[in-house]
């Protein structure tokens, strides 16, 4: 009984499969690097963003040297002049890890807004394809797929064409 039961839960998926049901996959990872709207987020990103990586690169660029400058100089300081530097160079380091901190927040943040938008984009792109190739079903993950149900290519194809 158990036996017959568990043969028919298996064989029913692939009943369906042989009866016309049409399945396909994408690949969203791909989708991703590869399509033209993904790409030219990327670079928005970048361009967005760049200014300010910099600016953070340099100041920690600056903390080093201060550090190392302050490391030199130590043993000839007097205590006061020692402590007074230390305590300088604490507040550099934390406005440094603060403005390091907000600047991945924000760069998180537009990243996921930016690829939210592609993702809407590209799943009503996912579902015209479907709906004109007559689709049954779409998955976007899977353990295995069968290269021949992979239409991750006509997705991105539709994608870089703005439709």
């Amino acid at each position: 009984m158990v036996v017959a039961l568990c043969s028919a839960a298996v064989a029913a998926p692939w009943a369906q499969a042989q009866d016309g049901t049409r399945i396909g996959f994408v690949n969203t990872d791909r989708m991703l690097r590869e399509a033209t709207p993904a790409k030219a987020a990327q670079t928005k990103l970048e361009q967005e963003f760049s200014r300010r990586e910099k600016e953070i690169d340099d100041a920690g660029s600056a903390l080093k040297t201060a550090s190392e400058r302050f490391e030199r100089e130590a043993p000839t300081m007097n205590d006061t002049q020692r402590n007074s530097r230390q305590r300088q160079l604490m507040e550099q380091d934390r406005e440094f890890q603060r403005r390091r901190r907000e600047f991945q927040e924000d760069l998180n943040a537009r990243k996921q807004e930016e690829l939210q938008h592609i993702l809407d984009r590209a799943n009503r792109v996912v579902k015209q394809v479907a709906e004109a190739e007559k689709y049954d079903v779409i998955l976007q993950e899977a353990v295995y797929v069968n290269p021949r149900l992979d239409i991750t290519d006509k997705v991105i194809k539709a994608l870089n064409s703005g439709k």
